[in-house]
């Protein structure tokens, strides 16, 4: 068998007249071999087989059961081709079904990428598109686990788009990047459009819930559900997705906190976002101009009603830090978990133990500032257990002799007292002296006699 090059070079030195034995000289092929490629007979990289092909009485066979099911297993096929005589390997049928293409691709299950995507217009002002999108691997300083979450909300007209960080994908925690994206867009739309998130609807059905009709009710907006497995619906904001992904979050500094995080993906947003140009039907505009044009409804004076809970670990300070802010809690609570909630957009912060008794109540300070807020009880009571902790003495070494005190001798003499045996006891325990005495120069005699003999 001649590789493509080797055909190349043959064909080559064929026309520079070289004759077919000098051919195979030069090149280490046979003779034979040599004028079946040049004449055509060969081809390139396609080894002929001294036999028939094994496999071609069972072609029919599985090309019928490949379109009958596109997805059945071929460890299946296989143990069905089995009990009809099939000798080759479970890898001889795999790579067969490989090289001839037996597999049918399911039109039903194909992904959007292999399908034809339609333009849908979007006017000036009808749709805001939102998607969640889960950031690997944040920052350890954050405390969020392995992934943090990125709600994006983009404008389908213009393609101006606004982001929020949260460590869940709760409803309440939606609701509060709902608002806060809302506002940083400048307005509200018409509709709003979701996938099936089971925060907003039913992923079955694609009915939205009654917790959430209260939200879309609240900012006046129509709540539309993307079909089913029709990803490109929402094609807009799932090009910012990869936008945010790959330009913002793939290079965010490992020392940086959530506020400043966030603080970065806004002005990203803006300076990055906003001064892409857009084809309009009046030339090549900017996103920022193109959405000042649209006709959006005000946003509400009040966010959405719901409370928003974070669990946090309290310092041996007994402060817990939220929202780049720390504020106190009684010294019991030092170095316990508390649970943070507030509504959104509220003035007051509750803590609460992990039971859910809320132990203290703080306005809350503008996110990112770094203040202390204490109470003036907690600093008095986390000063007195203090001071009471100090005045305990110094702590023990590893390596020091401490031997038994006035209190662990007393308490060893007591028991060695119960340990001292009783009276009776004692007189049970006494050996009798009624044993029997054993004369020994009985034996001695006996001795004597039998030497003497």
């Amino acid at each position: 068998m001649l590789t493509w090059e080797d055909d190349v070079e043959v064909h080559a030195l064929r026309r520079r007249g070289w004759s077919i034995a000098a051919i195979a000289r030069h090149t280490g092929f046979d003779r034979k071999t040599v004028r079946k490629y040049l004449a055509g007979d060969g081809q390139p990289g396609v080894r002929a087989r001294p036999g028939p092909d094994p496999f071609d009485p069972f072609v029919d066979y599985v090309t019928a059961r490949l379109t009958e099911d596109p997805h059945l297993w071929a460890r299946t096929l296989y143990d069905e081709l089995e009990e009809l005589g099939f000798g080759l390997s479970y890898q001889s049928l795999t790579r067969n079904i490989r090289a001839r293409n037996l597999r049918p691709v399911c039109e039903a299950c194909r992904t959007a990428t292999g399908r034809p995507n339609a333009v849908i217009p979007h006017a000036a002002g009808d749709e805001t598109q939102w998607d969640w999108l889960e950031l690997p691997d944040p920052p350890a300083l954050w405390g969020w686990g392995k992934t943090a979450h990125l709600l994006v909300g983009s404008l389908s007209h213009s393609g101006k788009w606004r982001g929020f960080l949260a460590s869940s994908e709760d409803q309440p925690h939606l609701v509060a990047g709902l608002d806060r994206v809302t506002r940083g867009l400048g307005g509200v739309t018409r509709v709003w459009r979701f996938d099936r998130m089971a925060t907003v609807c039913d992923p079955g059905s694609g009915r939205v819930t009654a917790s959430f009709a209260g939200v879309a009710k609240h900012y006046g907006v129509s709540v539309a559900i993307c079909p089913a497995r029709r990803g490109n619906r929402k094609g807009v904001v799932e090009k910012v997705n990869h936008t945010a992904a790959q330009r913002w979050w793939r290079t965010l500094a490992d020392d940086m906190t959530v506020e400043a995080a966030q603080a970065s993906l806004d002005r990203f947003a803006a300076v990055r976002g906003d001064t892409r140009l857009r084809a309009t039907a009046d030339g090549r505009s900017s996103v920022a101009v193109v959405a000042k044009n649209e006709p959006l409804a005000p946003v509400p004076a009040t966010p959405y009603p719901v409370i928003v809970s974070e669990t946090r670990t309290a310092s041996r300070q007994a402060l817990v830090s939220y929202r780049g802010n720390r504020y106190s809690v009684p010294p019991e609570l030092a170095a316990a978990n508390v649970v943070v909630s507030h509504p959104v957009g509220g003035v007051f912060v509750d803590i609460a133990t992990s039971s859910g008794i809320v132990i203290a109540r703080h306005r809350m300070a503008a996110d990112g500032l770094g203040v202390m807020v204490r109470d003036s009880g907690h600093v008095i009571a986390l000063e007195t257990a203090a001071m009471a902790t100090a005045a305990s003495g110094r702590p023990h070494r590893r390596k020091e002799r401490i031997p038994p005190g006035p209190a662990a001798k007393a308490a060893a003499a007591q028991l060695l007292q119960l340990k001292q045996p009783s009276t009776a006891e004692i007189e049970t325990s006494t050996p009798s002296t009624d044993s029997t005495v054993v004369d020994l120069s009985v034996y001695e005699r006996a001795a004597q006699n039998r030497t003497i003999q």
